[in-house]
């Protein structure tokens, strides 16, 4: 770094995060489904040659957490140097670095005078890759029930794609092959205009000052980190959260972390947890650490520190094989998401007792999928969506109502956009949720409902979702927010679905899905008049709970 002026470093530094970001927004603006181009469910990001992560795109925490460790387990078997133009690697395989099937990752070499010099790495939530039911299953016996399989690979996108047999292989064993082939399209061309920018930057300023720069800016997040652990006590943390079920059982899912601060280290290790269970839920290990890290260098760290390979050095994070955070092969894993926010909740509760100012309190911390599909003449219409809910407050401010939750950030799908792609529902009601909120000196966000309408006979159903049961919690004195819950009205007779469920629809069937709302953090007493007003009348909260809670009377 001596040798590198330190204004070509700023440059070239902010060209590579530049650069992720216009590879994110590539992805999403070319994608065919809802589920990416309305969403936003992908994330996008450079590498190193040696599949470092440099610079990403701020799409999903989830997704990106483990970049580098999918990419290495392709070049294990296909070492970079014998990579030629056109070659890419692909994986989604659970058990071999990736997460759950339908988040594919696409990584891109990028040659500059005939030598690799990094990767332009891209991930998305495919539609549908097969599997046992549309969109996707509550009930796989295993992982090859949930889709197609991409094990650790290297194709060329001349020789295998574009009308090739790869291209070809895929688009026979899925049910919407235009939207799932338009979004690996889509992949592609993110990945082309990452190594177009590389390139740029590396015609105007070298090759070896670009990977001078690469190195740099993971050594300049990792001193960042280290500075900022540094500054918080030596000792041994514990935290753990749970999921509601399995789906099969009332049984709670435990999930136990205890968190080592040492210098400037940190190690988590999330022995004591449950084992692994029979249904879908199960996290595969690249998912324990993206939903880890996601946690710590949320509370632990500056927003302007760049999330790198260079922020992950100083953690250590184990999980005991076999368990519901580490499973064994060949465990089904769709809704990993499920234990991935209890690791992130877990994680954020022991963290509480060394920074209590800078934690949030539990929220909805729940991926909500759910899935309506219909075949019609032969042609499936599969429609994904998901969804968030209240956010849990924090020291100084309310949560944020009706957001996705923080491993995930996707956008809401817009009405028009449904109404535009699909005939088989239409979308009838859409709002906050009043009361739904915990209590506190903060409060939490509010959940939301969204109503459909069913317009035609023999439509599939299923969700994954959790805090049906167990309540989103409060911390130092507020108090818990509210469950979600889903339901069908038919013919008079309301329906209650459950938390992970499948179920076949009728025309005329309304379904409703309740989100959770975020709880509260701090006593309610220290709640401002003001505040709770302002809740009133905008509709927040009632007025009853105004006085029950806060011993607010509002003005008649």
């Amino acid at each position: 770094m001596s040798t590198l002026d330190p204004v070509d470093y700023a440059v070239i530094s902010q060209g590579l995060i530049a650069a992720a970001r216009e590879m994110g927004a590539k992805l999403i603006r070319s994608a065919y489904s809802t589920i990416v181009r309305e969403a936003s469910d992908a994330s996008a990001a450079l590498l190193d040659r040696d599949g470092n992560v440099v610079a990403q795109a701020e799409l999903i925490p989830m997704q990106l957490g483990p970049m580098a460790d999918t990419f290495r387990a392709c070049a294990a078997l296909y070492p970079v140097d014998e990579l030629v133009e056109g070659d890419f690697y692909i994986n989604n395989d659970p058990f071999a670095g990736g997460q759950h099937l339908q988040d594919v990752f696409i990584y891109s070499p990028i040659f500059v005078d005939g030598k690799v010099i990094g990767f332009a790495g891209t991930v998305a939530h495919h539609l549908d890759l097969g599997g046992g039911n549309p969109g996707l299953t509550t009930a796989a016996a295993d992982v090859h029930a949930e889709g197609f399989i991409f094990p650790p690979s290297k194709y060329n996108l001349k020789r295998d794609w574009y009308g090739g047999p790869l291209e070809r292989l895929v688009a026979a064993n899925i049910r919407v092959p235009a939207q799932t082939i338009g979004d690996f399209n889509a992949q592609f061309a993110a990945n082309a205009i990452g190594g177009q920018r590389v390139t740029q930057i590396c015609e105007k300023y070298g090759v070896d000052s670009v990977t001078a720069v690469m190195t740099e800016l993971m050594d300049y997040s990792e001193r960042r980190f280290r500075a900022a652990l540094i500054e918080i006590p030596d000792g041994t943390y514990y935290g753990e959260d749970a999921l509601d079920d399995d789906g099969l059982t009332d049984k709670p899912l435990e999930v136990k972390a205890t968190l080592v601060v040492k210098g400037d280290t940190i190690s988590v290790d999330f022995a004591g947890s449950c084992p692994q269970v029979t249904r879908n839920l199960n996290c595969p290990f690249s998912s324990t650490v993206s939903s880890t890290l996601s946690a710590i260098k949320s509370v632990l760290t500056s927003p302007d520190i760049p999330f790198n390979e260079g922020v992950k050095r100083p953690i250590s994070i184990t999980a005991p094989k076999g368990s519901l955070l580490n499973p064994n092969y060949p465990a089904p894993v769709r809704a990993r998401m499920e234990a991935g926010y209890r690791c992130f909740n877990a994680v954020m509760k022991a963290l509480a007792q060394i920074v209590p100012d800078r934690v949030i309190a539990g929220g909805n911390d729940t991926t909500t999928v759910t899935s309506i599909s219909h075949l019609d003449e032969g042609k499936y219409r599969v429609y994904l969506e998901v969804f968030g809910g209240g956010y849990g407050a924090s020291l100084n401010t309310d949560g944020c109502d009706a957001v996705d939750a923080p491993l995930s950030n996707c956008a809401n799908t817009p009405i028009e956009a449904t109404d535009m792609d699909f005939s088989h529902f239409r979308i009838v009601g859409y709002g906050l949720l009043p009361d739904s909120c915990g209590h506190g000196r903060h409060r939490g966000g509010l959940g939301f409902y969204r109503r459909y309408e069913i317009l035609k006979d023999d439509v599939n159903f299923a969700i994954y979702a959790d805090r049906f049961r167990l309540s989103p919690y409060g911390l130092f004195g507020g108090t818990d927010g509210e469950v979600a819950r889903c339901e069908v009205e038919r013919g008079g007779e309301i329906i209650s679905v459950k938390s992970k469920d499948m179920l076949d629809l009728r025309k005329g069937d309304i379904l409703t899905l309740y989100t959770a709302g975020g709880a509260g953090y701090g006593p309610v007493g220290e709640r401002p008049s003001e505040a709770v007003r302002r809740d009133v009348e905008h509709g927040y909260i009632t007025p009853e709970t105004a006085k029950s809670v806060y011993g607010f009377e509002a003005a008649e």
